[in-house]
């Protein structure tokens, strides 16, 4: 009811309405004349003056100021109404004109005398309730205040207004004996619409609290008690803006309950305040006798207001005949309660809930459903105690319609887990779909969607508008989740929890729509409500909007503390129970948030499966049969009652000596490799070495192939992880299973060492290690070294033993152990007659016409071709046409491939996103089977190739799809560059290779249809151009793919190396084919023309090259090496130019023709000047007319070839990789290059050095020309190919003759000699040279003559070229000696501006080709002086007996090493060491090999030994100084 009550007037009380009509047009007099005694500041004198002179509603409309003035009312007054009429109308105005408004939305009162409801209102929403007197007693009867326009008014006053209404409301409801509410903020006629929720503005709640506790006490001393039963505490509830953010508005609702035992048959009555309206007037009687100066009032409940029966003297007949009443009343209340008592119902839906959540499984841990996506709205606080069961339910995804969940809503209670925010807008398809799901984690980490802003300044969006403004984006969402390649078909479920009532058009309601959709149905949704009324309205909603029956998917009788209790109560202990890690001094618990956020790694915990109820038979069959072991199988094996897992024989050199040997390096992340045959059992090994290791180290294994840079931080995280000390750190041991390449291990080895830099999580020993579990390129067995083991398929006998004793086991639990075939085949050393024994007698009967079989095929060539290769279940069950069950009655794949099940097994797949597939138990068994579909039943591998290829559905949208496709893209492209097959050429991958050797011809219709598969594709067009070009020789068609595949990719060197390619074979394929010799001249053209492109194209691979590395290294992130190709490639073109010209008639073979072509080609000779001389010009007219048409392709030849050679030489001499490993690529590479310089060599180093030497004809300075072209013949002409020798087998007299060389030319050539600065620089260098490999040689220049050639060398300008080759040497040589005179005295003082010339030389020469490797060390610096303290990594590895890794420590604690190197101390700086020397004017920047095992504070004193490198001089072997 709005604002009626009591007016007194003239010593009459007179009740006045409160029903104004909604317009002020159809206002009477009274109508006016109530308006006016509501306003607070407006006596009521100027009511009745208005009501006196007709004031209608139609005049209130034309009534102006000077109006009321004459009719005597005051100016204060007379501007307050005409103000309060203007304001009433603007207010009208503005609720015609709102969307709410007229929508007329309406809503349920909070639930009757409860204070924890989940419960809010929406502003401008309408309770669905009437204002009402007396019911049933039980139902509440209502009453409404708008409790607006306080704006001048104060707080005391405002209290004041509530509690008088709250009191009057009260004693009403109790004298009728009826529950009751009173709400304040909600509107009524005719300023508003009948309950319409407005809120109201609260500053302090406790102050209303407390006001209506004191105003009780207006009741009758005798009934206060009662009274303080009756009326409850104030309520505040909050009102929501249409968008459901918080308005900061409340509702305040104070609840009546006047039950039979607390009010019996009493009757109250309260007393009224001395205020202005409410006089003393009382006269006789006992009714109106003062009590504590206020008049006695006694309310009823009268339809929809409340009535004083004590307002006149007349009435008191009514009010003893009501009080007469009361007794019966009671009576009536007390019927009433009997009737409403609660009846306790027996609920079926707790089991219901447990039979849709896991589909049937009851079990969460063995659930149907892989995945779970949850759709929420708005969530109350009093709701979030009994929502943990969500923390816990690894949600793929979250869409959350609640704004402000990131504040106070679901998102917040998520704090303590690991979420990914996400808006709607980045699920949108602009992308390939695998790197969307990448990019936002899905199935790794719970992506949080706001599908109603609240983050990043995402506006929210009102109901009504909600559809149009942000609908769209929730629609991909909905798509992107539901697609068969992202969530695996019919195996998730989504769960719609309304913790709010919806309304008409809610967004809920939208998105079950969509939903509906994609999912063709309601059995993978399950919608939880918060009460049976929010059910029947979800439901009747979907029924009138979708005509669709979701009762039986929806859980509503349960309350949220019941649903909490049943999910937590679905999960194992071992699930629900806290995880721990090894500490420096005890354990440490690991938070959810934190392991949630380690989303690439697999992490193993001391107390790992510790109170699981996993299937132990089933495990350990599954393992038995060639499935990947799990923790559970340890667990199990440690079990009373169980024999100890099998110890390998590899196990205990792995952990007491190679793991504690790496734990004395001094590098931040080491590394051990298990290398092993496939199938015989090297990642089980690498797993019990963890589980046996994982209290005294944080153990984890690498999940998938991921950024590495994301790997490393959370490596280091786990490492960092409550961890203040560095005393307290435990190192992690980081399992990496099945790497393909070994370059990626060393990627992720360098990113983990940047991150420790970056963290300072650098120690004394190292903080990670790396055990890198690897598939051997050879199955030949080879012995352990100090940093790997190799597992081979022979067990020794004490191994033999061990499985012998298991298999006895085995046999008395398992009926079915004969089909262990992973234990049977190592158990037998791989033996083949066992393997073809099985593999014949499963295929038996096999029929490529059925899809099993076909199957089957496709699963064993992708497991003998591609290491990794698997097949999703979601794709084996489509290609079967399995009709998959959102239940646990769906049928396992496995089963449906009959007899062939015994080859297969399950396994999980850590791709972009992560799922279930099959794969064959064991590579020797896909091997074997492969010969098997061959030789018997005719099944080729271009068939089975073929068939993968052209069957749509591997390709069609499904789950495993992108991970399919990777494998068979690089099943068909990807080359085997091993150890064993160097000298071969693998042009080819061994697919390619295999089908051309078993079905010549069928590999060209295998290419084929794989370019039609992957269109896109630039590597498979690559694959055809090379294919056409090297087998089918057709070059038109060899060009049209490499131009494809430009198109597709054209800022990739490789790409446009094809390019090249093709056109340098079609040239080397038209030399062979041109039987004619000499060539002809027309050919001649052709020739060169075809070389002139070749050229051009590799020249243009050169410059994609050079700029790939520019942003690789400003990215530092791809790791990937400078490629050569493009070089090379221009060499062995102007290689096949010296044959061409070499077979023309010009250029004919008699030495003097070859002197004429060297000088052409070297520059010298003009063609036309060798034409004039020629006395066969006319015949040879129009070869040299075509030979001057490439003049400048001929004329540079030898110098672009030399430029290019000298490249080489120095990136592949000066630069290696960072870790030891060999590239076969780059050996392929360097033997085609020194190929190609010998062909370089016969043509322009003709000299022979004895002939050079004996020849007294000759003059000095053609002796001199002839002398360096020997030094050029033999490498010695540069820097780095002296410094080659120092690395390579070299006879002393090899060395013996270049210094001699140099010696001659010294003697007969000065200092403006061209070269000569160069000479000077290479003659230092072939002395220190000549000095390690033949110290006691004649030849050998003494040291100081050595060194003061240096000395007089640094004085001259040095040109630019020149700089880094001198400035290396200067500092080898340079380095202070204790006797100062083998320093160069004042010279070594310049000593730190030589190593800083030298780095910026190597930063300008060579930092665009030294991408992902690091600088050599040539030198190391020794104990002794002179040339002797210059120590070569060949002395170091004679002192260790065989070559090590530069990164194990172990070769620095050597005691020989120690005795030959010279221990240098230093200062620690930023990211450096400053050496001491004994020069105490000499500070040298040293830089570590390894950054990590820089470690200590900045200034702290450290010991080392020091290498020499192209980028300065280096530290190694680094030892805090005591």
């Amino acid at each position: 009811m709005a604002e009626g009550g009591i007016l007194e007037s003239d010593g009459n009380q007179v009740p006045y309405s409160s029903e104004l009509p909604a317009e002020i047009k159809d206002w009477d007099k009274t109508h006016v004349r109530d308006w006016i005694l509501r306003l607070t500041d407006v006596d009521d004198e100027c009511a009745n003056t208005l009501y006196d002179q007709d004031i209608n509603g139609p005049s209130l409309l034309i009534l102006e100021k000077s109006d009321l003035l004459e009719a005597g009312i005051k100016l204060g007054p007379a501007k307050l109404i005409i103000h309060k009429r203007n304001e009433l109308l603007k207010l009208k105005e503005q609720q015609s004109s709102s969307p709410e408004n007229r929508s007329g939305k309406s809503c349920k009162p909070y639930p009757f005398n409860q204070f924890h409801a989940a419960y809010r209102y929406k502003e401008n929403s309408i309770l669905d309730v009437t204002e009402t007197g007396a019911l049933d007693l039980i139902e509440p009867c209502h009453e409404y205040k708008a409790f607006v326009n306080f704006q001048n008014v104060a707080t005391e006053e405002k209290l004041q207004k509530f509690t008088e209404e709250v009191i009057r409301f009260a004693a009403a409801c109790m004298n009728s004996r009826t529950n009751g509410t009173i709400h304040f903020g909600v509107g009524d006629r005719p300023d508003f619409s009948h309950g319409q929720i407005l809120g109201a503005s609260i500053e302090d709640k406790e102050a209303y609290v407390k006001k209506l506790a004191n105003v009780i006490e207006r009741f009758e001393h005798k009934h206060i008690d009662v009274a303080k039963k009756c009326v409850k505490p104030p309520r505040f509830v909050e009102v929501l803006e249409a968008d459901m953010t918080f308005s900061g508005k409340y509702v305040i609702e104070v609840d009546i309950e006047p039950s039979f035992l607390v009010c019996q048959d009493n009757v109250f009555h309260v007393y009224s305040q001395d205020t202005k309206k409410t006089r003393k007037r009382f006269k006789s009687g006992d009714l109106m006798t003062e009590e504590k100066g206020s008049a006695k009032l006694f309310y009823i409940r009268d339809n929809s207001s409340s009535r004083n029966l004590l307002a006149q003297v007349s009435s008191t007949k009514e009010y003893t005949g009501y009080v007469e009443k009361v007794v019966q009343l009671s009576q009536m209340r007390k019927e009433a309660e009997a009737k409403h008592l609660t009846v306790v119902k027996n609920s079926v839906q707790g089991s219901k809930l447990c039979e849709m959540l896991t589909g049937g499984s009851q079990s969460l841990d063995k659930s149907h459903f892989e995945r779970y996506v949850l759709v929420t709205n708005k969530s109350h606080p009093v709701q979030k105690e009994s929502l943990a069961f969500l923390l816990d339910m690894n949600l793929t995804a979250v869409l959350d319609f609640d704004p402000e969940s990131a504040e106070t809503g679901l998102n917040k209670l998520f704090e303590e887990r690991n979420v990914n925010d996400h808006l709607p807008s980045q699920y949108k398809i602009t992308e390939a779909v695998e790197e969307i799901a990448s990019k936002l984690k899905l199935t790794r980490t719970t992506s949080w969607v706001f599908c109603n802003g609240g983050i990043m300044d995402e506006k929210p969006s009102d109901v009504d508008n909600w559809l149009t403004e942000k609908g769209s984006s929730v629609r991909d969402v909905v798509s992107f989740l539901c697609r068969k390649d992202v969530l695996p078909y019919k195996k998730f479920l989504i769960i719609f929890m309304l913790l709010s009532d919806v309304a008409d058009r809610d967004p809920m309601l939208e998105t079950f729509s969509m939903f509906l959709q994609e999912l063709k149905g309601t059995d993978q949704i399950l919608c939880i409500c918060v009460n049976e009324n929010s059910y029947m309205y979800w439901k009747e909603l979907i029924e009138a909007r979708y005509r669709v029956d979701i009762s039986r998917r929806c859980i509503y009788e349960l309350s949220f503390a019941e649903i909490n209790g049943t999910v937590l109560s679905l999960w194992s202990e071992n699930r629900k129970s806290s995880r721990f890690l090894p500490g420096g001094g005890g354990k440490v618990l690991l938070s959810k948030k934190v392991e949630g956020s380690l989303s690439t790694l697999s992490i193993l915990c001391v107390n790992q499966c510790e109170g699981g109820n996993e299937d132990k038979l089933q495990l350990e069959e599954s393992f038995y049969k060639g499935g990947k072991v799990s923790w559970w199988n340890f667990y199990f094996s440690e079990q009373p009652g169980s024999t100890p897992f099998i110890k390998r024989d590899k196990f205990d050199y792995i952990t007491d000596t190679i793991i504690p040997d790496m734990c004395s390096l001094r590098q931040a992340c080491v590394r051990f490799n298990i290398l092993h045959t496939p199938g015989c059992g090297g990642t089980t090994l690498a797993m019990h070495v963890l589980w046996t290791l994982k209290e005294k180290f944080r153990c984890a294994v690498l999940m998938g192939r991921t950024d590495f840079s994301d790997v490393a931080q959370q490596v280091v995280t786990l490492l960092t992880y409550e961890a203040t000390e560095q005393q307290s750190r435990l190192p992690v041991l980081l399992m990496i299973d099945d790497f393909e390449d070994i370059d990626a291990v060393n990627d992720l080895q360098q990113h983990i060492e940047k991150e420790c830099l970056k963290r300072n999580a650098t120690s004394k020993s190292p903080q990670v290690i790396l055990l890198n579990c690897m598939r051997a390129e050879s199955r030949a067995q080879t012995e352990a070294t100090d940093d790997t083991v190799f597992i081979g398929n022979r067990l020794s006998e004490m191994e033999r033993r061990l499985f012998e004793n298991k298999l006895k086991e085995i046999e008395k639990i398992y009926k079915n152990a004969e089909t262990f075939y992973g234990f049977m085949i190592l158990k037998k050393d791989f033996s083949p007659e066992y393997i073809q024994g099985v593999v014949k007698n499963t295929l038996k009967g096999f029929n490529f016409k059925y899809k099993q079989a076909q199957l089957i095929a496709v699963l064993v060539l992708l497991d003998c071709y591609c290491r990794s290769a698997k097949l999703s279940v979601s794709v084996c069950e489509e290609f079967l046409g399995l009709s998959t069950r959102p239940d646990s009655e769906s049928c396992k794949v496995e089963d449906e491939f009959g007899k062939f099940s015994a080859l297969l097994t399950r396994c999980t797949v850590e791709s972009s996103v992560v799922f279930e597939a099959v794969r064959v138990i064991h590579p020797s068994m896909a091997e074997h089977c492969l010969e098997e579909l061959t030789t018997t039943f005719s099944v080729s591998k271009a068939k089975i190739t073929d068939f993968l290829l052209t069957t749509d559905l591997f390709y069609e949208c499904i789950q495993g799809k992108e991970k399919l496709v990777q494998d068979v893209h690089n099943m068909l492209v990807r080359r085997n560059y091993s150890a064993e097959n160097l000298q071969e050429d693998c042009k080819f991958s061994p697919l390619i290779q295999a089908i051309a050797k078993e079905t010549p011809g069928f590999e060209e219709n295998v290419l084929l249809n794989a370019a039609k598969r992957f269109e896109k594709n630039a590597v498979i067009s690559q694959l055809l151009s090379r294919y056409h070009y090297l087998q089918k020789k057709d070059f038109r068609e060899a060009k049209d793919w490499a131009k494809k595949a430009r198109e597709l990719q054209r800022d990739n060197s490789y790409i446009c190396d094809t390019s090249a390619q093709v056109i340098k074979h079609e040239l080397k394929d038209a030399i062979s084919n041109d039987r004619d010799n000499p060539v002809k001249a027309d050919k001649l053209k052709e020739y060169l023309k075809m070389a002139l492109s070749a050229t051009e194209a590799f020249r243009e691979t050169q410059e994609i090259a050079r700029k790939e590395v520019d942003v690789r290294f400003k990215g530092k992130k791809d790791f990937s090496p400078y490629n050569t190709a493009g070089r090379l490639g221009e060499i062995q073109i102007a290689v096949t130019v010296i044959d061409i010209l070499e077979k023309i008639p010009v250029f004919s073979k008699d030495e003097l023709r070859h002197h004429i072509l060297t000088q052409v080609l070297s520059g010298k000779m003009k063609i036309q000047d060798m034409a004039t001389n020629d006395p066969k010009r006319q015949k040879h007219a129009s070869y040299y007319h075509f030979l001057q048409e490439f003049e400048d392709l001929l004329y540079n030849l030898k110098d672009n070839m030399k430029k290019h050679f000298d490249f080489l030489d120095n990136y592949f001499v000066n630069l290696g990789s960072f870790f030891s490993q060999k590239d076969n690529r780059e050996l392929r590479t360097r033997q085609e290059v020194l190929r190609c310089f010998r062909q370089y060599a016969i043509l322009f180093c003709t000299s022979d050095a004895k002939e050079l030497l004996r020849n007294k004809m000759l003059s000095n300075m053609l002796k001199v020309d002839k002398a360096r072209q020997y030094l050029e013949k033999k490498k010695a002409d540069s820097y780095s190919g002296l410094l080659e020798c120092l690395s390579r087998e070299v006879s002393s007299e090899h060395i013996e003759q270049i210094v001699k060389h140099y010696n001659f030319i010294f003697k007969n050539t000065g200092p403006r000699d061209d070269g000569h600065f160069k000479d000077t620089v290479n003659f230092i260098y072939a002395n220190i040279v000549l000095s390690q490999v033949r110290p006691e040689s004649q030849l050998l220049q003494p040291y100081m003559k050595i060194f003061q050639l240096l000395s007089d060398t640094l004085k001259l300008p040095t040109p630019l070229n020149e700089s880094l080759p001198l400035h290396f040497i200067s500092v080898v040589m340079l380095w202070p000696e204790t006797i100062s005179v083998l320093s160069g005295g004042n010279l070594s003082d310049k000593l730190g501006s030589y190593v800083s010339q030298l780095r910026n030389s190597f930063s300008n020469e060579m930092k665009p080709a030294c991408n992902g490797k690091r600088a050599v060390i040539h030198l190391y610096l020794g104990r002794k002086t002179g040339y002797q303290r210059l120590i070569t990594q060949k002395e170091i590895d004679k002192c260790v007996g065989s070559e090590q890794s530069m990164q194990n420590g172990k070769i620095w604690r050597n005691e020989k090493v120690r005795n030959i190197l010279r221990k240098v101390t230093g200062t620690i700086g930023r990211h450096v060491i400053i050496a001491d020397t004994s020069n105490e004017n000499v500070k040298v920047h040293v830089s570590p090999v390894f950054k990590s095992q820089l470690c200590g504070e900045e200034g702290a004193k450290v010991s080392f030994f020091v290498g020499f490198t192209i980028n300065g001089p280096v530290a190694l072997g680094i030892q805090p100084e005591s």
